[in-house]
């Protein structure tokens, strides 16, 4: 199987010519990092693939620049039969070459830097951090012990050997290190981030439920409190939010059966046309840094009719219908109106044809509250 040219030829899309990820890159077997992976051909239910029954199509896959889905709801591909129809959501995966490339050049690394990787996945992104450093430099965790005992062997047959923990990325962290950087989405900053971080050191983490990339290094004030400094990149990523377990704790489906067809205590007409938050990904990180915590369902039927819904574990719930683009229906219950703190986004930014998200200063506290500031706009991650 020739792989190596599938390899160079991913490395010249997603690296200019000279990078230092150019060769990493082209160096990296992926196909053998996953050799099953979950797809979804169309709408709807996910289907598995089988590498090494279909070669031609596993190298194809392999080395495009796309998210290799490898886990959905706690069953992994390698474990999954024929026919297995998984429920629920992604909970590991390949994550696309070029983002990954994209987070380590956020990190800053120079050679001799020990870095932590958070979140091994397939142990792709550790490969990567291997071939540009070198084993003894990488160290990568992850919550669920199959994935990084299934890491290991294969980063080993391959001839890597960086340092694999099973370890819950909000708690202790096992080492100090020059840069930390996570390939899965966080609340907030865990404590113990800037405890294992050396001063000087940087991390970058994409905070969850949004599509915001954090950079900041640790510093010291003149009375020696620790902190960490840095802004808002001007540039976007999705990734799946850090876990404590082998799935997500259960959703708001409740919620959302409270939300489908009640009429609300508060209806009005909104003021825009129906937006499918999840894909506005700018607007979607702007709510859920002012309201964090709200889940989001849309549909769309044949005749037009376009319907989303809001829900909180507070007990609010928003539901807007229309028809195509015309202004909604808005039913709204519970403390808050989830629906108008949309609308007040959408018309600040009509207004100023911007929001004050990106490229914001970051102030991060020893406790991980994280602090934004552009302009007169505030905001705090708790």
């Amino acid at each position: 199987m020739n792989w190596e040219t599938h390899a160079e030829e991913l490395a010249e899309q997603i690296t200019n010519q000279g990078s230092r990820w150019r060769a990493p890159v082209a160096a990296t077997p992926r196909h053998l990092l996953v050799p099953r992976w979950w797809d979804w051909p169309g709408e709807g239910k996910c289907e598995l693939r089988d590498g090494p029954a279909d070669e031609r199509a596993w190298i194809r896959a392999a080395y495009s620049d796309e998210t290799l889905v490898t886990s959905v709801g706690g069953l992994h591909a390698d474990h999954a039969q024929p026919g297995d129809v998984p429920s629920g959501l992604p909970t590991s995966s390949s994550t696309l070459p070029s983002l990954a490339v994209r987070m380590y050049r956020h990190a800053q690394l120079y050679d001799g830097a020990e870095v932590l990787d958070v979140g091994t996945g397939s142990g792709y992104g550790c490969a990567l951090l291997c071939a540009r450093l070198s084993d003894q430099q990488v160290t990568s965790i992850d919550v669920d012990s199959y994935l990084t005992e299934a890491a290991g062997e294969r980063l080993d047959a391959i001839g890597l050997h960086p340092r694999l923990v099973t370890c819950n990325a909000t708690g202790p962290l096992p080492g100090v290190y020059d840069r930390i950087v996570s390939m899965v989405s966080m609340p907030t900053v865990p404590p113990s981030w800037l405890a294992a971080l050396r001063p000087g050191g940087r991390l970058v983490t994409v905070i969850a439920g949004t599509s915001v990339i954090i950079t900041a290094n640790k510093t010291r004030d003149e009375d020696g409190s620790v902190y960490a400094e840095g802004r808002v990149e001007r540039d976007w990523a999705m990734f799946m939010r850090a876990r404590s377990g082998p799935n997500y704790p259960p959703g708001l489906e409740d919620m959302f059966t409270v939300a489908r067809d009640r009429d609300g205590e508060h209806v009005s007409q909104g003021r825009y046309p129906i937006v499918k938050v999840t894909d506005a990904w700018e607007l979607m990180s702007v709510l859920e840094v002012t309201a964090p915590g709200i889940q989001h369902n849309y549909e769309e039927s044949e005749d037009g009719r376009r319907t989303a819904w809001m829900v909180h574990r507070d007990g609010s719930w928003a539901r807007a219908t229309a028809i195509g683009y015309d202004p909604p229906i808005v039913h709204q219950g519970g403390p808050r109106r989830l629906w108008d703190l949309l609308d007040k986004l959408r018309d600040y930014w009509l207004r100023h044809g911007y929001f004050q998200l990106h490229g914001a200063k970051v102030f991060i506290t020893p406790s991980g509250k994280i602090h934004l500031a552009r302009g007169d706009w505030r905001a705090t991650i708790a």
